[in-house]
C-alpha cells in the first residue's frame, strides 16, 4: 500500500528533504522522533481503542447515554494506559431522538423512498403530504418568490457531490443542509428534502444536523438516499406533479454532554500544553468508527506511543474526546469546544498548539503547520521524520484546524493539521455503512505513527509556533 521506508528514504534524499542540514542541538531529538514513529506504526491501542469503543457501545448521538457510557469508559481507558489528571467535563445540551421516520410517492403509481432526518428537525407530527418543488441550488430556493411555497415541499437537487482527496467537495453542499429548512419555512413550505450530501451512489441516506434560527429548526428536514433523489429529480423532469408522504417522530430534549481529558504531564515544561483533539459523538446511523472512533484512537494512541519511549517530553501532551461536536444548538456555545475553552479560562495562554484528528482513517499525506514556520528549522525536523511514511510538507498554513479545536484557533492557540486521505470518506461519512470494518489497520497505524513522530518534535522542543506567526505577520506588513 505504501512505499517502503527504504524507497521514500532514498526518494526524499534525491529532493533535498534529507539534505538539508540539522542543527546538533536538535538531532537527538529528530531520532528519537523516528523511534517512537517506528514504534507507533507496530502498536495495536488505536485498533483496540477503537474496536471496543464500536463494539460495546455502538453510535454515540451527543448528549446520548450511549455517549455518556462511552466517555465513561473512555476515561478509565485512559487511566489504564497511564495518562494522568483524567477528568470528565459536563456541559448542558440539547438532545436529538430520531424515532421513526418514513417517505413515499403517491398517487396513482406509489414508491417509497429511503429518506432520513436531518439532526435536530422536529418532527412531522402526523404524516405531511405534500406537492414537491424541485430546485438545483440553494440560491434558486432563496431566489424563489414569497409565499411560493406555501404548502408544498422543497426539495434540491444540487448534484452529486465531487469526490476529492481533501474532502472539498462536501462545504458547497453541507451548506445546503443547514440552511435549508429554514429557506423553504421563509417562502411557505411545510418541508425540506434533499439529496444526500455524499459521494456514493448507494439506497444509504447521509444524516447531518441542520440550523437553528431563533431557536428553532423551522420545518421538518430530510435526506434523500442518491438513487432516490434521481427518481424525483427525474420524474419532475417528466413533467410529472409528484406529491410525497413523510412522516417522522424525531423529538429533541435536555440532556448533558462532556470532554474527556487526559494527560501525559510534561518533564520541565508541564504547564505548557499541547492538545491533541478528536470527538466521541456521532450519528446513530452507524456506529462512528471513522467519524470519529478513529481520531479518539489515533491521537490517544499516539500521546501512549509517546509515554512509552522511555523518556517524557518536556511538554504535556493533552488528548480531549470532544463531546457533542456532531450538532447544531439553539445558541452557539461552541459545544464541547467552547466548553473546553470556558474550562481553561486565562491558561489558553499556555497551550502552545493544537491539531484535531477527524477525518477517518485512511493514510495521512501531508503536514499543514501555522502561519510562519513554512521553511523553518522546526519544517525541515518534520519532514524528515514524516517523509520516510509519505507524509509531505504543505506550504498553506493551518489556520482553522476543525469544529473541535476551532474554539482555541479563535483564541489564538496556533494549530496544525495531518491531512488524510478522504478520497472514500463520503461515501461511509453520516451513514449506517460508518463501521468498524471500514477502518484499515494499516492505514490508522500509519496515522498513530505520524501523529507520534510530529507531537514528539514540538513536546520535546522550545518550538515557539505564536512567535513564528507574529514574526510572519510583521514581515507581511513591512513588505507593505
Amino acid at each position: 500500500m505504501f512505499l517502503s521506508a527504504r524507497k521514500l528514504a532514498v526518494s526524499a534524499f534525491a529532493l533535498g528533504f534529507l539534505a538539508t542540514p540539522v542543527l546538533a542541538q536538535d538531532a537527538g531529538t529528530i531520532q528519537r522522533a523516528a523511534t517512537i514513529r517506528d514504534q507507533a506504526m507496530a502498536s495495536n491501542i488505536a485498533l483496540d481503542y477503537v474496536t471496543q469503543l464500536t463494539t460495546r457501545f455502538g453510535a454515540r448521538p451527543a448528549g446520548s447515554k450511549a455517549e455518556q457510557d462511552a466517555s465513561a469508559w473512555a476515561a478509565d481507558y485512559m487511566r489504564a494506559q497511564g495518562f494522568q489528571n483524567v477528568r470528565i467535563e459536563e456541559f448542558p445540551l440539547v438532545g436529538w431522538e430520531r424515532g421513526e421516520e418514513s417517505a413515499s410517492i403517491v398517487g396513482a403509481r406509489p414508491q417509497r423512498l429511503v429518506v432520513a432526518a436531518l439532526g435536530h428537525s422536529p418532527g412531522t407530527n402526523g404524516p405531511i403530504e405534500a406537492e414537491v418543488v424541485r430546485f438545483d441550488s440553494l440560491e434558486a430556493l432563496n431566489a424563489a418568490p414569497a409565499g411560493s411555497l406555501a404548502g408544498k415541499i422543497a426539495f434540491i437537487d444540487a448534484g452529486q457531490m465531487v469526490r476529492m482527496q481533501d474532502g472539498a467537495g462536501y462545504g458547497p453542499l453541507t451548506r445546503i443542509r443547514g440552511a435549508g429548512p429554514g429557506a423553504a419555512a421563509a417562502k411557505g413550505g411545510v418541508a425540506f428534502i434533499m439529496r444526500s450530501v455524499g459521494s456514493d451512489e448507494h439506497r444509504m441516506p447521509h444524516t447531518g444536523t441542520t440550523r437553528y434560527i431563533d431557536g428553532v429548526v423551522p420545518l421538518p428536514g430530510f435526506a434523500l438516499a442518491a438513487p432516490d433523489a434521481d427518481t424525483l429529480s427525474r420524474l419532475i423532469a417528466m413533467g410529472e406533479t409528484v406529491r410525497l408522504r413523510l412522516s417522522s417522530t424525531a423529538h429533541t430534549y435536555e440532556t448533558v454532554s462532556q470532554n474527556v481529558i487526559g494527560d501525559i504531564v510534561g518533564r520541565s515544561r508541564p504547564n505548557e500544553i499541547i492538545v491533541l483533539g478528536s470527538h466521541m459523538d456521532s450519528w446513530d446511523l452507524g456506529t462512528g468508527a471513522i467519524d470519529d472512533g478513529a481520531g479518539g484512537a489515533i491521537t490517544l494512541a499516539a500521546a501512549k506511543a509517546i509515554a512509552e519511549s522511555g523518556r517524557r517530553p518536556a511538554r504535556t501532551i493533552r488528548v480531549v474526546l470532544y463531546g457533542s461536536e456532531e450538532v447544531a444548538q439553539p445558541t452557539d456555545t461552541g459545544n464541547g469546544g467552547g466548553a473546553y475553552l470556558r474550562g481553561i479560562g486565562d491558561a489558553v495562554e499556555n497551550h502552545i498548539i493544537a491539531g484535531e484528528s477527524d477525518f477517518g482513517a485512511d493514510r495521512v499525506y501531508a503536514l499543514a503547520l501555522p502561519p510562519g514556520a513554512q521553511g523553518s528549522d522546526f519544517a525541515r525536523a518534520a519532514g524528515q521524520v514524516l517523509y520516510p511514511i509519505g507524509v509531505l510538507a504543505s506550504q498553506q498554513p493551518e489556520l482553522h484546524g476543525g469544529a473541535d479545536v476551532g474554539p482555541l484557533a479563535e483564541a489564538g492557540v496556533p494549530v496544525f493539521g495531518l491531512s488524510q486521505d478522504g478520497t472514500r470518506y463520503f461515501d461511509l461519512h453520516h451513514t449506517a455503512d460508518d463501521t468498524l470494518n471500514k477502518i484499515d489497520p494499516e492505514q490508522i497505524s500509519q496515522n498513530v505513527a505520524a501523529w507520534a513522530g510530529l507531537v514528539w518534535l514540538i513536546a520535546d522542543s522550545d518550538v515557539d509556533f505564536r512567535a513564528m506567526r507574529s514574526a510572519a505577520a510583521a514581515a507581511a506588513d513591512g513588505a507593505h
